[in-house]
Order: C-alpha cells, then sequence, then structure tokens
C-alpha cells in the first residue's frame, strides 16, 4: 500500500481501516495529495504533523481538520501560504490576526477579500 500511495495518494481511499490509520502510509498519502486526509483515521486527521503536510499539498484541507488544529497559528500559515483564501477555514480570532490575513492577502494578491469579517 505504501507503493500505492507513494503513486496515488487517493489509494489511501482503498486501504483497509488498519492502513488508514497507519502513520507512515498516511504522511506518504497527504504528501502526495492532500485531500487524502479524508480517508485517515480520524486520529490521524487531528495529529499536527499530517494536518500541516495535507494543508501544504491542498489548503482547503484545513476546514476538515478539528477546531483545535484550526487555532493552530502555523497549521494555519502553512495552509494561507498555499491558498491565501484558506483563512476563512481558520478559527475566528486566527482570522483577525493581521500577519496571517497579511500572508493570505500576499499570496492571493490585489483582488483578496476575506470572506469573514477581521477584527
Amino acid at each position: 500500500m505504501l507503493a500505492a500511495v507513494t503513486n496515488q495518494g487517493l489509494a489511501l481511499g482503498y486501504a483497509s481501516p488498519e492502513l488508514q490509520a497507519d502513520r507512515e502510509v498516511v504522511i506518504t498519502a497527504v504528501a502526495r495529495d492532500g485531500t487524502a486526509l479524508l480517508y485517515a483515521s480520524p486520529e490521524l486527521q487531528a495529529d499536527r504533523e499530517v494536518a500541516m503536510t495535507a494543508v501544504a499539498r491542498n489548503a482547503h484541507m484545513l476546514q476538515h481538520l478539528p477546531q483545535e488544529l484550526r487555532a493552530d497559528r502555523e497549521v494555519v500559515m502553512a495552509a494561507v501560504m498555499s491558498d491565501g483564501y484558506a483563512i476563512n477555514y481558520a478559527s475566528p480570532e486566527l482570522q483577525g490576526d493581521r500577519d496571517l490575513v497579511a500572508a493570505a492577502e500576499e499570496c492571493v494578491g490585489a483582488d483578496f477579500k476575506v470572506l469573514l469579517p477581521v477584527s
């Protein structure tokens, strides 16, 4: 299975529950395709390293993370650096973080608009 997820991260969706809970397999899968996070066990979806790897490949996976990780500044920054609009999935406190908003704006450019109000 490790070879399969190395070539196609979404192959994790066809893996057994045991393999979906195997940290090495999951990290390899999300490093290939961040969307593979959706097939990881709930425990690994809440794993910070798995989350960082997934959002670096697909920033929109931030919306599928537990609230605790959406409130983690480093995880959110990794997502925002990949796609500035991912800030909309961050915790309300981090949506108001000036450094994160600035990074999101820099990533997206002049057309950046935060969907939720920033305080």
